[in-house]
């Protein structure tokens, strides 16, 4: 009959079965060699002596400081406990050590050793040979076990211990599924979570800026557990992608670890490596298959606490390992162990069943005893070698935390005794019947500050907290080499990135990166859904980067600021009066205006003059009014817009035109009326006063003004902002402050004066063969000749720059230059003459005689044939009877004027 103390709920039946059939064979468990202490409480201990062996063994080569430091530590640790009058009085502390070989299933196998003490067997029917029944030395019951090293020992004992109730408080393993205590609620572990170390090694990539990265674990839940744990947390900070995740399958051979290189360097953009692999050999054959693949320089390493502070794994190999970033579980070097293990010796140290092999590797000699493993050498031991002295030492990283493990248990058990047995000296009944799952309870409430100085405590999951140190190995100046603190972790990361040093000597922090960040103004084109590869693409245009990836059009009245980050307004303009585009027409119209004033002066200081009055006063001065009113449209155009202003714009726009050409066209008509009649008869045309020719030039001005009262009410004058989206640059984009008046309206309003001013010029031109003795009919038609050109130049300039990011400054400066040229051309041609005998010649000013309609005209009928003859004078001029009474030596002889207003009608 076969009794456990514990439940078996959730474990594998296969596991459940495998142990019964151990346990019920009867056979003695204990390995061939451990370690035994006497003691009023027994506690168990897992270390990885030996590495693991070769296919069909057990074991394979010792372990020094993985295995023989992190032993003699428990040892020191309860000798110390064992000496303390205040911890455990009167209560000595025993042990029971074995070796797991660094393999799961042989640990688990060793470790049924610790709950043999737990089975209950029926002997009743087993005698001995004489009949009396058998006497069973029954084993020592181990309360707790100190160990495992590695997270898959771990995992695979502490299914077996949480079977029988057992507290587990391991110094090495990291795993974070050990975290879960529904699974392994009897597990502890003074070393943090790789949950935690996982978060610093995130830390550590983002601060050095790499986004880009490979992940390399061992297989097994140690480094399984660890990348997935890395991954985690980047998918959920974000900012972080995985270029490859690869694994190192067990018993892998040097071509497995070059078929990895090869695949690392298929991403050759993600040169920072994150490694959780098994402590040494892992390592090392991956940074000598790196080493064969001639690369070295080009992974940057970012290492968990398996690979630490170690020398061991990059022995012959530093030049790989250059730079490479390591983190451990904050620790100190524990002072009273250095002590006490520099002082082993083979006679001291008995207590230890692989201490003479570890005597042989450190020393590299051989002992005289049966059974020496030490074939390499041929070197005896003396037994007065001294270690430190005649070897190298360095204390492991994980002494302090099997010291702190064992430490962690002994204050358990101490709060447990003061609490079960007051007043009692030593165990008490109550202590020894005590189960495990009270003295769990007892575990995770200790609270002490451990061998380093730092306090050890335990959550409800059974983790400490995490406190690490970073290293970077470093080879200074090719001769000093070492690991250099650069950092801490701490719930933060503290990284002395200006202490950093990478291959070659290189300070600056070189890059792991897909792709570069993007220039100001690009979006990322995510590539194959790895957020971190992208391309970059320009948000030309009018675009702004709305985010990252999101290119958005600004509104119309916006334009992307610099950096495109965001829309600014589009700068408002208009035509300023310092301007070059307007300074000219300013100043052709200010020239103009002066000019106006000037002959309207003169007409009016000379009014009743025959010059003044030949020309039609009443016809000239609404002719010079037009004028005025075409140069003065000039500053309205240029003006600021407002209401009042755009009003103005559309009044005068056309109307200066309208009243010059409406008066022309007026004058040109009645000369044509009057001689065409006097061809036909000697009866003056109708409508040639001077009234009748203010009426019908105020009628024709009437239809201008009638048409721009119809705008006004249709369209009520406003101003508005004009936005070149047409820009290609948005550099050059601009809002053109401007009325509202488009191009179109803007020809219709000049439009009827275009009319008139060809009409005009058809009078113009079929007045054509009247001679200049009587009439102003060729200077008129030199004018219109001149104007027509002046405007066919306009219409294509005008419209031509429609689309042009100058249209403001050309259309305004063209039209305004245009109104000027014609305004100067009238002015120039029909009253500059007038102006000049007015004041220079004023005595070709003068009153002749007058003559009735039929003189008039048959003179000017004979004029214009003789003007066709060749002259039989030997001068060639030919002279008609007009020519009476005027001296043949007088300047007056090459001009003569008829005054209409004089005829006789």
């Amino acid at each position: 009959m076969l009794t456990l103390g514990g439940a078996w709920l959730l474990y594998p039946c296969w596991l459940c079965c495998w142990v019964c059939l151990v346990l019920v064979s009867g056979q003695e468990l204990y390995a061939p060699h451990s370690i035994r202490i006497e003691g009023d409480i027994t506690l168990g201990g897992l270390f990885p002596v030996h590495s693991k062996g070769l296919p069909g063994l057990p074991c394979g080569d010792i372990r020094k400081e993985n295995g023989i430091h992190r032993l003699e530590a428990m040892l020191y640790a309860l000798d110390q406990i064992n000496s303390d009058q205040e911890l455990l009085p009167n209560i000595t502390l025993g042990a029971r050590i074995l070796d797991t070989c660094s393999k799961d299933t042989y640990a688990l196998e060793q470790s049924l050793t610790f709950v043999q003490a737990l089975i209950q067997k029926d002997t009743s029917d087993v005698r001995c040979t004489n009949g009396d029944p058998p006497v069973f030395v029954r084993p020592e019951k181990v309360v707790g076990v100190i160990g495992a090293s590695e997270s898959s020992v771990s995992i695979m004992v502490a299914n077996i211990l949480r079977l029988f109730q057992i507290p587990q408080i391991s110094y090495g393993s990291t795993a974070p599924e050990l975290s879960d205590d529904r699974r392994y609620d009897f597990f502890s572990r003074v070393v943090p979570p790789d949950s935690f170390q996982a978060q610093a090694m995130v830390d550590i990539v983002k601060a050095l800026g790499w986004s880009y990265v490979s992940t390399l674990a061992s297989e097994g839940s140690y480094g399984e557990k660890g990348v997935e744990s890395f991954m985690q947390i980047s998918r959920e900070e974000g900012g972080l992608c995985i270029a490859q995740s690869l694994k190192i399958p067990h018993n892998s051979r040097p071509n497995d670890f070059d078929k990895i290189v090869k695949q690392l360097l298929e991403t050759p953009q993600a040169r920072a490596v994150v490694v959780f692999a098994n402590e040494d050999d892992d390592i090392r054959q991956v940074l000598a298959a790196v080493k064969r693949a001639d690369q070295l320089g080009h992974f940057h390493w970012v290492a968990s606490d398996s690979w630490g502070s170690k020398t061991a794994p990059i022995s012959d190999l530093e030049d790989v390992a250059e730079g490479a970033i390591t983190i451990l579980p904050k620790r100190a070097i524990n002072d009273g162990f250095e002590v006490y293990f520099t002082s082993r010796t083979l006679e001291n140290n008995r207590r230890n069943v692989w201490f003479a092999e570890y005597w042989e590797e450190n020393f590299n000699c051989k002992l005289t005893i049966t059974g020496s493993k030490k074939e390499d050498t041929d070197r005896k031991c003396t037994g007065q070698e001294r270690i430190g002295q005649d070897s190298k030492y360095e204390q492991d990283g994980r002494v302090q935390f099997v010291v702190d493990a064992v430490y962690a248990m002994a204050h358990a058990l101490h709060n447990m005794n003061k609490d079960l047995c007051p007043g009692f000296s030593g165990l008490c009944p109550e202590m020894e019947h005590a189960g495990g799952k009270k003295l769990l309870k007892y575990i995770r409430n200790v609270s002490f500050n451990g061998s380093a100085g730092t306090p050890v405590m335990f959550n409800k999951n059974g983790d400490t907290l995490g406190r690490y140190d970073i290293f970077q190995y470093q080879i200074i100046n090719n001769s000093t080499q070492g690991y250099k603190l650069i950092g801490q972790w701490t719930d933060e990361l503290q990284l002395n990135i200006d202490d950093m040093q990478w291959a070659r000597g290189i300070h600056e922090v070189p890059s792991s990166v897909c792709s570069l960040p993007c220039k100001m103004g690009e979006r990322k084109k995510i590539m194959k859904n790895v957020p971190c590869c992208w391309q970059c693409d320009l948000c030309d245009g009018y675009k702004y980067l709305k985010d990252e990836v999101t290119c958005y059009t600004c509104e119309f009245n916006m334009k992307p600021n610099k950096n495109r980050t965001g829309c600014d307004p589009i700068p408002v303009v208009k035509l300023e009066w310092h301007s070059p585009w307007a300074v000219i027409p300013v100043f052709l119209a200010m020239l103009g205006i002066i000019a106006t004033i000037f002959v309207m002066a003169t007409f009016i200081r000379y009014n009743d003059t025959p010059i003044v009055r030949a020309s039609g006063r009443e016809l000239s001065y609404v002719l010079l009014t037009g004028i005025f009113l075409c140069y003065i449209i000039t500053f309205l155009m240029i003006a600021k817009p407002d209401v009042a202003v755009c009003s103005f714009r559309r009044l005068f726009l056309g109307l200066g035109m309208c009243i010059s050409y409406a008066a022309l066209l007026t004058k040109t008509n009645r000369i044509y009326r009057i001689f065409e009649q006097g061809k036909k008869s000697v009866t003056a045309p109708r409508l040639i006063s001077p009234t009748s020719q203010l009426a019908i030039t105020s009628s024709l001005i009437s239809v201008q003004l009638l048409g721009v009262f119809i705008w006004f009410g249709v369209n009520p004058p406003s101003i508005t902002i004009e936005y070149g989206q047409g820009t290609v640059d948005p550099e050059e984009a601009r809002g053109v402050l401007k009325c509202d008046i488009t191009d179109l309206q803007i020809i219709c309003s000049l439009g009827y004066s275009i009319l008139l001013m060809v009409t005009c010029t058809v009078y113009a031109i079929k007045t054509r063969g009247v001679p200049e003795n009587f009439n102003e009919a060729k200077p008129i038609g030199f004018t219109m000749y001149t104007t027509c050109i002046v405007w066919l130049a306009f219409i294509p300039i005008f419209f031509g720059t429609s689309q042009s990011a100058e249209k403001l400054y050309i259309q305004t400066t063209t039209l305004t230059i245009s109104m000027n040229l014609s305004a100067s051309v009238a002015l120039g041609m029909l009253y500059m003459p007038k102006v000049y005998i007015i004041i220079f010649h004023p005595e070709l000013n003068v009153q002749k005689r007058k003559r009735s309609f039929k003189a008039v005209v048959t003179a000017a009928t004979m004029s214009s044939r003789l003007s066709h003859k060749p002259s039989d004078r030997p001068n060639g001029e030919a002279k008609t009877e007009l020519c009476e009474n005027v001296n043949p030596n007088s300047p007056a002889t090459k001009k003569k004027y008829v005054s209409y207003n004089n005829l006789v009608i």
